[in-house]
């Protein structure tokens, strides 16, 4: 974008009464956010949803002058930005009507081509949801997806630092500007975000991490994602916020299940019981239902490894593709007398021993 295109976007994004839909309906008929502002109002009248208010917004040029400042602070402090019709926009977020016209960014963020996962939880997490979520991400690794979350106390920070122990991108959106962290108690993990992942947001310098501003927020985390968790959630919360936005977009929901009288599992229960989420137990669960393979599978040769150890699922179902050839993960599980979630996990494991190798259509063979 040149400068007067993005102080245009920037202008139209902090126009009161004007949302994303709108913003967007204004650009596309336009032809772009700068003739927004030149096209004759007579014209902008007759596009359907656009009244009186909006129109008086666009005349105003206070916006403008605020536009213009808020370029001087994303210039100044190096602020990367991504508009809506720019290519690095992130892919799925892209596809969500009410996604941002504009998102600023600071770090090392890199999505083309990437499995995103949204983690998201209470901030008052148990030990039965923190060990989940490392335990959890400790599994999926091997594939390298990207972790997204929401920077808080709790599961967020939680699934964050589990991603950056595993060496796996993380990105944090957040429900303020730029200029500012919040909560204060997480600036120690800035940097190390910052290196290998980044922050995200779509509010301006001027924004404080105001109660709407984190609803605003969760439907980036939900829209900018392939899958969203819910690993704790009492009866209300953000995170069932967040999962019904998920739901909204058609994206794939998971919940951890945990004991029924738990506080901070019936949110999770409730998503599993009104058929909302699929059950998450493992990490096996999740690549099972998403069909994803390992990264590596599809550009390096996999070597069996010398000696290796093979729990007794493993030796059954080793010995049963030896045995059989290719198979389907179905097939294998009804052979094997195994639970699908408990054959995915050990084909996972197997395949990082390098004892097996996945095949197109969710089928294995052994090596």
């Amino acid at each position: 974008m040149t400068k007067d295109e993005l102080i245009a976007a920037l202008r139209l994004q902090n126009i009161p009464h004007i949302g994303d839909i709108t913003a967007k309906k204004l650009i596309t008929h336009c032809g772009g956010p700068i003739a927004v502002f030149t096209d004759k109002m007579k014209n902008l009248a007759k596009i359907e949803g656009i009244g009186t208010v909006t129109l008086k917004g666009l005349q105003n040029r206070k916006y403008l002058q605020a536009a213009e400042q808020e370029y001087e602070f994303i210039l100044k402090n190096r602020i990367s930005y991504s508009y809506f019709m720019d290519v690095d926009y992130p892919k799925y977020l892209k596809h969500c009507v009410d996604g941002p016209i504009l998102l600023f960014k600071k770090g090392n963020i890199e999505l083309e081509n990437r499995k995103i996962i949204s983690i998201v939880g209470t901030r008052n997490s148990t030990s039965y949801g923190r060990d989940f979520c490392e335990e959890f991400i400790a599994n999926i690794a091997p594939l390298n997806p990207v972790i997204v979350s929401g920077f808080a106390y709790g599961i967020d920070i939680c699934a964050q630092r589990a991603a950056l122990k595993h060496g796996l991108q993380t990105i944090a959106c957040v429900a303020h500007g730029l200029n500012q962290i919040y909560p204060k108690a997480h600036l120690k993990y800035v940097d190390e975000i910052s290196k290998n992942g980044g922050f995200l947001t779509e509010f301006w310098s001027t924004s404080n991490p105001d109660r709407e501003n984190f609803l605003k927020r969760n439907r980036i985390i939900a829209g900018i994602s392939e899958a969203t968790i819910v690993i704790e959630s009492a009866e209300k919360g953000g995170s069932l916020v967040t999962a019904d936005m998920a739901n909204n977009y058609n994206r794939d929901v998971f919940a951890v299940p945990g004991r029924v009288k738990d506080k901070y599992s019936l949110g999770c229960n409730n998503l599993i019981k009104a058929q909302k989420a699929h059950m998450l137990s493992s990490a096996a669960d999740l690549i099972y239902l998403m069909n994803w393979q390992l990264e590596e599978s599809n550009t390096a040769p996999v070597q069996k490894q010398l000696f290796v150890e093979l729990d007794e699922n493993e030796k059954i179902i080793y010995s049963f593709l030896q045995k059989d050839g290719r198979q389907l993960i179905d097939q294998i599980a009804l052979e094997c007398h195994l639970p699908v979630f408990k054959t995915v996990s050990s084909l996972l494991t197997m395949e990082m021993k390098g004892m097996i190798r996945p095949l197109p259509g969710k089928e294995y063979e052994a090596i």
